[in-house]
Formats: C-alpha cells, sequence, structure tokens
C-alpha cells in the first residue's frame, strides 16, 4: 500500500517523553508484564507488539493484527474496530503497516486501504519513481519504530522484476527526512509520535531518540 497524496501532521515539541503521561491506568502494569528486553523469538516480539499496541491506541478504535497473506486496512464498522493487517506474522512488516496508518489522516482512515494507490511488482520505472517519492516518510517513520525497539533497518524499494530505481538516492531521502523531523523542519504525526513515546518507555527507560543515532551509511 502506498500513499498518494500528503497527509496532515500535527507539530510536536519533543519526540519521547515517559509513559507515565500517556497512559496513567493500572491495567497498563498488567499489558507490561513481560519486559520487551526478556521477548526474543520473532513471534513472540510480534505477540508483545500486537498486546501493546492495541492497548496503547485503544482510544481510537484500531487493532493490529497478523494477516497470513499481503497487508490491508479495514476501516471501523458499526461492530468491529478498524484493522491493520500486516503480512504473514513478520515484526517489520507490522511496523510498516503502522507507519502508514499513523500518516494517514482521519478521512482516510475511513476508507479500505487507507484509500492507497498500489502498483504490484514490476512497475515500470515511472511508477517506481512515484513510489519512491511516497514511500520516504512512511519508511523514515518506520526506521524511527525500528530504532525504537533496538532493530535494524532496511529501505524497501519492492520491485524486484521491475525498474529497481535509484536505491541510493532514495536512502539519501529517508535519512534527510529523518533529520527533518529531529530539526522540526517536518512534523512528526501524532499518532507516529505517540507510537514512539510508548516504545521508548518500555525498551529504553524513556530515553528518547536522538538525531545522532540516525546515520546514513547504517541504510547500506
Amino acid at each position: 500500500m502506498h500513499l498518494l497524496q500528503p497527509q496532515t501532521e500535527v507539530n510536536v515539541s519533543s519526540l519521547v517523553s515517559t509513559l507515565s503521561t500517556l497512559d496513567s491506568d493500572s491495567s497498563l502494569q498488567q499489558v507490561q508484564r513481560l519486559p520487551w528486553a526478556n521477548v526474543s523469538p520473532e513471534a513472540e516480539q510480534v505477540d508483545w507488539l500486537i498486546l501493546h499496541f492495541n492497548h496503547w491506541f485503544s482510544h481510537l478504535n484500531v487493532t493490529l493484527v497478523r494477516g497470513d497473506f499481503e497487508p490491508e486496512y479495514f476501516p471501523a464498522t458499526e461492530d468491529t474496530p478498524a484493522r491493520i493487517q500486516f503480512a504473514h506474522g513478520f515484526f517489520n512488516s507490522a511496523l510498516h503497516e503502522i507507519s502508514h496508518w499513523t500518516i494517514a489522516g482521519d478521512k482516510r482512515r475511513l476508507l479500505p486501504d487507507l484509500g492507497y494507490w498500489y502498483a504490484p511488482d514490476g512497475r515500470t520505472q515511472e511508477q517506481q519513481a512515484l513510489f519512491e517519492q511516497v514511500e520516504v516518510k512512511p519508511q523514515a517513520i518506520e526506521w524511527m519504530f525500528a530504532k525504537a525497539f533496538g532493530r535494524k533497518f532496511c529501505v524497501s524499494l519492492d520491485n524486484l522484476t521491475g525498474e529497481g530505481g535509484n536505491g541510493s538516492s532514495f536512502k539519501d531521502n529517508v535519512y534527510a527526512q529523518v533529520q527533518r523531523y529531529f530539526s522540526g523542519e517536518a512534523k512528526l504525526p501524532r499518532d507516529a509520535k505517540r507510537f514512539i513515546d510508548c516504545i521508548c518507555a518500555c525498551t529504553r527507560n524513556g530515553k528518547s531518540l536522538q538525531s545522532d543515532e540516525f546515520i546514513r551509511e547504517m541504510l547500506d
């Protein structure tokens, strides 16, 4: 899924605060009984992510769910919350789909697949250029999510059977976008900020992400 139109974002003064400023209810202690540092197999990490995301964003009537096939977003109905379905139970796929959801505005969250346009693998050079243009922000935010979790991030050009595009230029743009978020030149989406806040409270004792943790060479 790939975003065609820019979304409204919310200005932030700080990337990270402690979880106590976000959730003071006692139920959070039950959700966090298993510390992130003690979760090692990917399947258990995915379970941890689903449990915590669904707690942190329950006020927005949305759930994160495993999918057996390709990722997809299902808007809320009268009877069910919205669902962010990620691919094949992969942790990185979950982070990527969450990044798209955080960028989508409230109106797009009412649309199937967030109103995204998708051209399958085998895109032309022109289609790939559009893909790279609209994927910079989601992948920059995904990198920030991954860093908060202490996981390696790899950019995705996602066009194995078509025109591969300029991988080096795309990496440059993703790195530059991250730095724009830290400098305040770009505005981090509200829910991306909340997600980073919550992750860091659980994985870094509330320590904020710093711009110098993001180095261009990490993307190579």
